[in-house]
């Protein structure tokens, strides 16, 4: 079951740690999702992205951290994005589109392990480091790290690449819903003071759930608010 389902429940603990938006944020993100979304293609080269077309958000992490659910919860598609237990799967970028062409998400290589030789993790990696200097369409990476155990140093190199590329960046913490409250409360503090070091990251971290529906109507929100942003 994804966050997308009407109805979910969201607890105190969670919406404590979730971002604040008007009203009118939070409608322009539900109908920012509200469309039908498509699987675009998939990139394993830098030569072989696709054209630039519309705003593209990404979505960075380590393997297993919850990328493929989380697409599925803002997108109300169950399938769109493959989960799977098998950390490293996704090895490729791969891009998702909304028919109305204004926005795409971008999930990324799975980090911190990968089933495969180290040469071809090389090859990823050096693929990434080409998406982010390149993308003139690029809002923002939304890097992803489990609530339950906060940054760990694969994720610590991974802000410090976004911040060398100048790349703006967003922590949403998943999986919210199975952390203690005092835990997350805690861990979104050491949150902050860890971005504060962080030129190119945005100081707030939002908590989310793809299983409750915590937080993601107000990610679906911030994401509208950046298209909007963009537009000025």
């Amino acid at each position: 079951m994804t966050a997308a389902l009407a109805g979910a429940t969201v607890s105190r603990k969670e919406e404590s740690a979730a971002q604040a938006f008007s009203t009118g944020e939070m409608a322009a993100g539900r109908r920012l999702f509200a469309v039908e979304w498509r699987f675009v293609s998939a990139a394993g080269t830098a030569t072989s992205l696709p054209p630039m077309v519309g705003e593209e958000i990404a979505f960075a992490g380590r393997s297993n951290v919850g990328k493929s659910s989380l697409i599925n919860a803002l997108t109300n598609r169950n399938g769109l994005a493959r989960t799977s237990h098998t950390p490293g799967r996704t090895q490729e970028l791969v891009f998702f589109g909304a028919d109305d062409e204004r926005i795409r998400l971008v999930d990324m290589p799975g980090y911190g392990y990968a089933a495969a030789p180290k040469a071809k993790v090389a090859a990823w990696t050096s693929l990434i480091h080409d998406y982010l200097r390149g993308r003139a369409n690029l809002m923002r990476v939304y890097l992803l790290v489990d609530a339950r155990r906060g940054l760990g140093d694969a994720d610590t190199t991974v802000l410090e690449t976004l911040d060398a590329a100048a790349v703006s960046y967003q922590v949403v913490l998943t999986k919210s819903d199975e952390a203690k409250p005092a835990a997350l409360e805690e861990g979104v503090a050491l949150l902050k003071t860890a971005l504060a070091r962080h030129p190119a990251a945005f100081p707030e971290p939002l908590a989310t759930s793809a299983h409750s529906g915590a937080g993601i109507a107000e990610l679906r929100a911030a994401i509208a608010r950046l298209i909007a942003e963009r537009g000025r």
